[in-house]
């Protein structure tokens, strides 16, 4: 039964993170519940969403939204920046990590739910300072978050393209998750080489992803997020209200 939720688990967060991000605050606490520790329980996250995302950006790429030029900008600190996050938060015992986990996810939610007005050019002047010295800067930071946490790193990276790159709100979308994928290896990276991962119960969590992402980076294209946040909202009350009483009280 517990690898039947957690396929759905994996569907459902695929789904989520390729139209407003936010698809680990599902996949983590769902590894959880199901009486992983912590870090088994990131891993597996990282595993599974690595793979996932390429679906997406499969999507977003042949439909032309994805601004390559700034990828060569800030790749490479989003991937330093996760493999330094998913150091420091194996350094913390599986007690502390829950309780960290715990108190973030109103973060993730908070990020995830934040106003997205289309007010971008979808323009990047790659010899502006702000290209120069803001993007590889945003990317070290939210890239030590995603190796660190990693929930609403998606929608984080969506915001900050498009609130302080100028993108348009669908290139900073579909560009984000070239930036997304870059932090997850850089995380992957650390989980399998302390044996962070559950390879077996992630094969068919890895499947639903894929088929998640895929489908809801259509979705995005279509313009049908709304739907998507309702449910994220619903699914997130109750499992942080699990989590509390799980690793709180």
């Amino acid at each position: 039964m517990d690898i039947v939720l957690l396929t759905l688990a994996g569907f459902i967060a695929g789904f989520i993170d390729s139209i407003a991000g936010g698809g680990a605050l599902i996949l983590v606490p769902a590894l959880l519940f199901a009486g992983y520790s912590p870090q088994l329980a990131l891993g597996t996250e990282k595993y599974v969403s690595t793979v996932g995302t390429l679906a997406a950006l499969y999507n977003f790429a042949r439909n032309k939204m994805v601004v390559w030029s700034l990828v060569g900008v800030g790749v490479l600190f989003a991937v330093v920046g996760a493999f330094v996050g998913a150091k420091v938060i194996l350094m913390f015992d599986p007690d502390t990590i829950g309780k960290i986990i715990t108190f973030l996810v109103p973060l993730g939610l908070a990020v995830t739910l934040l106003p997205k007005k289309e007010r971008g050019t979808g323009e990047v002047d790659l010899k502006s300072r702000k290209i120069l010295i803001g993007a590889p800067l945003l990317c070290l930071v939210i890239g030590f978050y995603d190796g660190f946490f990693g929930p609403g790193t998606g929608s984080m990276l969506v915001l900050g393209f498009h609130l302080v790159l100028r993108l348009g709100l669908v290139e900073a979308s579909a560009t984000s998750k070239v930036f997304n994928l870059a932090s997850n290896v850089g995380a992957l990276v650390a989980f399998v080489a302390t044996g962070n991962i559950l390879y077996l119960v992630g094969i068919p969590m890895l499947l639903a992803n894929i088929a998640g992402n895929y489908l809801g980076s259509r979705t995005a294209l279509r313009g049908g997020a709304k739907v998507v946040k309702a449910t994220l909202v619903a699914s997130l009350v109750v499992l942080f209200g699990s989590l509390l009483f799980k690793y709180v009280f």
